[in-house]
């Protein structure tokens, strides 16, 4: 059986135990790792998504391309691509982080907690879009720049952690995938925590 688990985290942003995915979301969900991701296509186009409304948390609600959790020592890169599959049913190439150090805790409508430290990444979509209906309800492409006026003018309109991710990146080309593909940073590199 595969171990669906996320990491929990201590205060200082260390691994200190682990959770089950499903149950670790809710009234008063503990810091744990995560992921998020923005796909970007050669048009400078970014995938939003609309989450499904079967989802616990912020059901409906628009947000990035998808997000995840990094399973008990596996590479954040290598839960970038599994989560791609999982949800998009896609393969992704070139995976820069441009946040790695990004973490926030919001609450939705419901009392759902949301409490991650959750590097941000950027990265290419390779093959058509084959949504998993029970992570995503629409999706659609939008002009980078469109988005992060969007998000200026109307924070409420999507999910709290892409709103104040737009607000960490640089515009209007937050993704700077012009940059040097070389440079990959996949920090936290692996999610490492004792069984004991």
């Amino acid at each position: 059986m595969i171990n669906d688990s996320v990491v929990l985290a201590d205060a200082d942003g260390r691994p200190c135990g682990t959770a089950d995915r499903e149950a670790v979301h809710g009234v008063d969900t503990p810091l744990h790792f995560a992921f998020s991701c923005h796909l970007v296509d050669a048009d400078n186009r970014i995938l939003m998504t609309r989450r499904a409304l079967s989802k616990r948390s912020w059901p409906g609600v628009w947000t990035n391309s998808f997000c995840g959790h990094p399973r008990p020592g596996e590479a954040v890169v290598d839960a970038v691509h599994r989560y791609a599959q999982r949800e998009l049913g896609i393969d992704v190439d070139e995976v820069r982080c441009v946040l790695p150090d990004f973490r926030y805790r919001a609450v939705d409508a419901s009392g759902i907690v949301e409490n991650e430290i959750c590097p941000v990444f950027v990265a290419r979509p390779l093959g058509s879009l084959e949504p998993n209906p029970d992570e995503v309800a629409e999706y659609a492409w939008a002009d980078v720049p469109d988005v992060w006026d969007l998000v200026s003018r109307t924070p409420w309109a999507v999910s709290p952690w892409f709103a104040d991710q737009v607000r960490q990146m640089p515009g209007p080309d937050p993704h700077g995938l012009a940059a040097d593909p070389a440079v990959v940073v996949t920090h936290p590199t692996t999610v490492r925590v004792s069984n004991s």
